[in-house]
Parts: C-alpha cells; structure tokens; sequence
C-alpha cells in the first residue's frame, strides 16, 4: 500500500493524518515532501503528523519530516509527532528524532502543545 495522506485542522493546527508507507523506492516520499511543502508555502507553520497508520517510513521519509521541521523552525512554526509506533517508531528511534521532534501519543494534549505559554496565565 502507497501512503494516503488526509489533512484536518483543528485548534489553528494543520494535522497530517499518514496511512501506509513514506519509502523512496515507491516514491511516497517525494509525495510527503511536496504536500509538506506546499503547505508550508501556504502559511501553515503549525504542523502535526499523526503517524499511527503509517507502517513504514526509511531516510527518504525521515529525510521529508527533519527537511520540513527544519524549514518551519526558521520560519517560527513548529512540526510535531503524533503516535509513531511499531516499525515507524524504530526508525525515528534510530535516528535519535524523537530527543528532537516533539512526539505525544494524545491528540488533545499535542494540540494543547501548540498554544503559546501565555494561553495557560492566570489572569
């Protein structure tokens, strides 16, 4: 199975949901890399992957989401993770990301990560 990508918003933050695979070899890669890309081209600088459905990612896709992270960085925005698991879990463990990219198994409390620290100020 290719990688299908959908894409909601909620709480003024763009959720990534990825089902299937980001390899090289089927080119699903370069279809993660443009989608990310054009949204970041669009003003989106809040971005969350949710990553449950994905079974297989290698460098190419690793490549994609570090790529996009980066580029949304510089710009002020911020990209997240959203439930890795099983065998996508391994590879973002391998290589060292999830010390880097924030990751959260709970949809609620990754959104809640996105608002700024004066959103939680007592009055």
């Amino acid at each position: 199975m290719g990688l299908q990508i959908s894409i909601r918003e909620s709480a003024g933050v763009t959720i990534l949901d990825l089902r299937g695979r980001s390899t090289i070899d089927g080119g699903e890669s370069e279809l993660l890399g443009t989608c990310l890309k054009e949204l970041v081209a669009s003003g989106v600088r809040k971005l969350l992957l949710n990553l449950a459905d994905l079974t297989q990612v290698d460098s190419s896709g690793v490549g994609v989401i570090v790529g996009t992270y980066v580029s949304l960085k510089r710009q002020g925005g911020e990209l997240k993770l959203l439930c890795p698991c099983g065998r996508v879990l391994e590879v973002l463990t391998l290589f060292r990301l999830l010390g880097t990219i924030p990751s959260f198994e709970d949809e609620a409390q990754a959104l809640a990560s996105f608002r700024p620290l004066s959103y939680f100020a007592k009055p």
